[in-house]
C-alpha cells in the first residue's frame, strides 16, 4: 500500500476535478494515533486553502447582468470557478497548531504543504503518548496536489417569472463516482430582482442602466466509505457538506451583444465535516487506542465582502460568460448558456 497518495487522493475525492485513484488511506491513519484533537488540527491546517476555495465557489457565477429575463424566459448554464490560493496559505507550521502529542523529528522541520501547496511531502513527525512518551511512531506531512488552483463547477438553470424576478435552480443528483472515490451532489437555489422597473415602471427607460439585487445558497454534498486498518463493520465514512450563501447588488449596461456588469456583495461559507465509525490502531507492541466519530470540523470559513467585475457575450441563443472577483481569496469564472430571454 502506497501512502504517498492517499491525502492528495482524499482531496480528490471532494474536488471531483482529480482522476487519482485511491491506493492507500493509511496516512488518515497515522493522524489517528496521535487521537482526534490532533488530528483535527492537522487536517484543519492542511484543508484550510480548499474549505476556502470551495466556499467561494459555491457563491460564484450566479448572475452576469443585472437586467431580468421576462415571464417564463429562461436559460441553462454551466460554469467553471477557480480561486487562487495566495502564498501565504500554500504551507503551515504544526509548531503553531497547539498539538498535544506531535511533534518535529529531532532536526526534522515542522513546515508541511497544505492540500494546494507544493507538490512534496512536508516535515516527519513523531508521536508521543499523553505522558510525552515517544511512541517510536513517526509520519511525513502530506504533500500538496502542486498547483494553487482550487476549482469548481456550477450548473445552474433560471427562470423568468413576474415583476422583473428571476428564480435559479442549481442541481447534480447523487452520482456514485467509485467505491475508491465516493459520491458528490449539488443543490442551490437563487433569485433575482430587477429593481428600476420595480419603483420607476416605465420611466426606469430615462436610466440607462440596469440594477438589481440578487441572492443564492448552494451545497455540495461529500460521501466516502473508508477502510484504515479496521476489520469489517466499522462504518468508516466521511460525511462532508460545503454551504455557500451570498447577497449582491449588480449594476449592468447592455451594448448591442456585449453586457459589461459590476457586482458587490456579501457571502459566507461553512465546512461541516466527519470522520464516522470506529477506528482502532495499535499505539504500542501490546496496547492500541479505538475512537469513535473521532473527526468532527464545523466551522465558518469565508464570512465577508466581495467585489467582481465581468462580461456577458450574447448571440441569439448562445451565450458566453466570464468575471473576476476579489474576496477572501480572488477568483475568475468562465462559461457558456442557452436560453431565449431579455438578458
Amino acid at each position: 500500500m502506497n501512502k504517498h497518495y492517499s491525502f492528495k487522493a482524499f482531496l480528490a475525492l471532494i474536488l471531483l476535478f482529480f482522476v487519482q485513484k485511491a491506493s492507500a488511506q493509511q496516512d488518515v491513519g497515522d493522524l489517528f494515533v496521535s487521537g482526534p484533537a490532533d488530528a483535527t488540527k492537522l487536517i484543519n491546517a492542511y484543508f484550510d486553502p480548499l474549505y476556502k476555495g470551495l466556499g467561494l465557489g459555491l457563491n460564484d457565477g450566479w448572475n452576469n447582468t443585472a437586467k431580468s429575463k421576462g415571464f417564463l424566459k429562461f436559460d441553462v448554464r454551466v460554469s467553471v470557478s477557480g480561486v487562487f490560493v495566495p502564498q501565504s496559505a500554500r504551507s503551515y507550521d504544526v509548531n503553531t497548531l497547539n498539538l498535544t502529542d506531535i511533534k518535529p523529528a529531532p532536526g526534522s522541520s515542522s513546515i508541511g504543504p497544505t492540500a494546494f501547496g507544493n507538490d512534496q511531502v512536508g516535515g516527519r513527525m513523531e508521536v508521543y503518548t499523553n505522558s510525552g512518551t515517544p511512541t517510536g511512531k513517526f509520519f511525513n506531512l502530506p504533500q500538496g496536489v502542486g498547483f494553487h488552483t482550487v476549482p469548481s463547477a456550477q450548473i445552474q438553470a433560471t427562470l423568468g417569472l413576474p415583476k422583473n424576478i428571476d428564480i435559479s435552480l442549481r442541481a447534480m443528483p447523487k452520482i456514485k463516482l467509485s467505491d475508491d472515490l465516493g459520491s458528490l451532489s449539488m443543490i442551490g437555489v437563487g433569485a433575482k430582482v430587477e429593481l428600476l422597473p420595480l419603483f420607476m415602471g416605465k420611466s426606469e427607460k430615462l436610466i440607462p442602466i440596469d440594477i438589481a439585487i440578487s441572492g443564492g445558497f448552494t451545497q455540495y454534498k461529500y460521501t466516502l466509505d473508508l477502510n484504515i486498518e479496521n476489520q469489517a463493520n466499522s462504518d468508516q465514512r466521511i460525511d462532508a457538506k460545503f454551504n455557500g450563501v451570498n447577497v449582491d447588488a449588480i449594476v449592468s449596461k447592455k451594448i448591442l451583444f456585449f453586457t459589461p456588469f459590476a457586482s458587490v456583495g456579501y457571502q459566507t461559507s461553512k465546512t461541516d465535516l466527519k470522520a464516522l465509525g470506529t477506528y482502532r490502531f495499535a499505539t504500542g507492541a501490546l496496547t492500541s487506542a479505538t475512537y469513535v466519530d473521532p473527526i468532527s470540523v464545523k466551522q465558518t470559513d469565508i464570512d465577508g465582502v466581495r467585489a467582481s467585475i465581468g462580461f456577458q457575450l450574447k448571440f441569439g441563443f448562445f451565450k458566453f460568460y466570464s468575471s473576476y472577483t476579489a474576496a477572501k481569496y480572488h477568483m475568475i469564472n468562465a462559461g457558456i448558456g442557452l436560453g431565449i430571454g431579455n438578458n
